[in-house]
């Protein structure tokens, strides 16, 4: 075959083609737009956690602070402390995840995400204003903040909202709706699961599959949620996450399952046990 290209020409084209091929490295080592800086997790205790995502947004979860036994002081005692929140989750109406999420709302004057028939008995019975609720459902998703998705998904359990009566002083009980788990994106693309309060259901493979989480925060203190066994089973069977996080153990006599049970249980996985303390932080 005969070279059409004299020397120069060859040297010019070849100049060309390594600089496009180091434009494409470099478009696709880059951060996308939004990217910079780590995400944060910091467990308040229970299934309560703030965090901080790539662009510094503050994202509140379950928030039983005030009332929460393994909160730590410094939030327990002063409610504000917690910072300015951005975005507020709640994921069911029992005590220990919608804690203080009313007050939350009206400090920072931002709505509270959650379940529809969470929602509104908060605001009919004026526990929370009309215009600081925002109400969902599974599978729905929002984009309560830029660069951030939030995407409800099922969760196996019950919901029931107890209230105090200023009319009476007494405490009623009001159904609360179908407790959610939450899918939530960061602006990088960093995905997290915070499961809420969940047994077992075969579906937890879906919901691997179809949104593809990075993190998963998972409820381990049976009783109320899966036990240690039953969480490592759902883990390494059907969500197979890069890293887990337990939670929803160590603050309730009802809920006995053990960060050490958890981690037997996980003997052999690859996949990486995140354990925190209450009051620790972790980044990604």
């Amino acid at each position: 075959m005969k070279n059409f290209l004299s020397k120069g020409s060859l040297g010019l084209l070849l100049a060309a083609v390594l600089a496009c091929a180091s434009s494409i490295s470099g478009a696709q080592n880059a951060a996308p737009a939004g990217a910079q800086g780590k995400t944060e997790a910091l467990w308040l205790g229970q299934a309560g956690f703030r965090i901080k995502t790539p662009q510094g947004k503050m994202i509140l979860i379950d928030p039983w602070i005030t009332g929460g036994p393994k909160t730590p002081p410094m939030y327990k005692n002063d409610l504000a402390a917690i910072g300015p929140i951005d975005l507020l989750l709640v994921t069911h109406a029992h005590v220990d995840h919608i804690g203080d999420a009313p007050a939350v709302a009206k400090m920072n004057n931002i709505k509270l995400y959650g379940p529809a028939d969470m929602v509104t008995p908060l605001t009919t019975l004026g526990i929370l204003p009309a215009d600081l609720g925002h109400r969902f459902n599974k599978t729905g998703r929002v984009t309560p903040l830029p660069g951030v998705k939030v995407t409800a998904v099922q969760a196996e359990h019950s919901s029931l909202l107890v209230w105090k009566n200023p009319a009476t002083d007494k405490m009623e009980s009001h159904p609360a709706g179908e407790p959610m788990g939450y899918i939530i994106e960061l602006e990088n693309g960093f995905k997290i699961w915070h499961m809420g309060d969940t047994g077992l259901f075969s579906d937890m493979k879906f919901i691997s599959e179809h949104y593809k989480p990075d993190l998963v925060m998972i409820p381990i203190g049976g009783n109320f949620t899966m036990a240690p066994d039953d969480a490592a089973f759902a883990l390494r069977t059907w969500i197979k996450p890069k890293m887990v996080i337990p939670m929803h153990y160590n603050s309730n006599p009802m809920t006995k399952g053990t960060l050490a049970e958890f981690q037997a249980a996980m003997q052999g996985s690859n996949i990486k046990i995140i354990p925190m303390t209450e009051g620790e932080t972790v980044q990604f």
